[in-house]
């Protein structure tokens, strides 16, 4: 499974985002996905994931009400609709995928993207 993760930037705080993950490969719908992120300094850490149907998704308590995990099952892609963006939300972003119906620990990824960068100014 190849995974291209897209649609960083700059914005300023109170912003939106949209990032994309298109995979490529083994069919898509048979994978959990999810989004990690790494800010400076930090370690990565979970952002959302999103069953393989689609039908349960979690998120990080930091993300909770102003990030959205989608996933387009015809077009291979993965979303994250990020609103309200503050500082704290720099990072690089990446997507991930699991053999998992639906994973939130780092350990249960199996591939991962290149990684895409926000950066939020205040």
């Amino acid at each position: 499974v190849q995974l291209q993760a897209s649609g960083g930037g700059l914005v300023q705080a109170g912003g939106s985002l949209r990032l994309s993950c298109a995979t490529s490969g083994r069919p898509f719908r048979s994978y959990g996905m999810g989004w990690f992120r790494q800010g400076p300094g930090k370690d990565r850490e979970f952002v959302a994931s999103i069953s393989s149907t689609g039908g349960t998704a979690y998120y990080a308590e930091s993300v909770k009400g102003r990030f959205t995990i989608s996933r387009g099952n015809v077009k291979n892609t993965v979303y994250l609709q990020m609103n309200s963006l503050n500082p704290e939300d720099t990072a690089v972003y990446y997507c991930a995928a699991s053999r998992e119906i639906v994973a939130a620990a780092e350990g249960e990824y199996d591939y991962w993207g290149q990684g895409t960068q926000v950066n939020v100014s205040s």
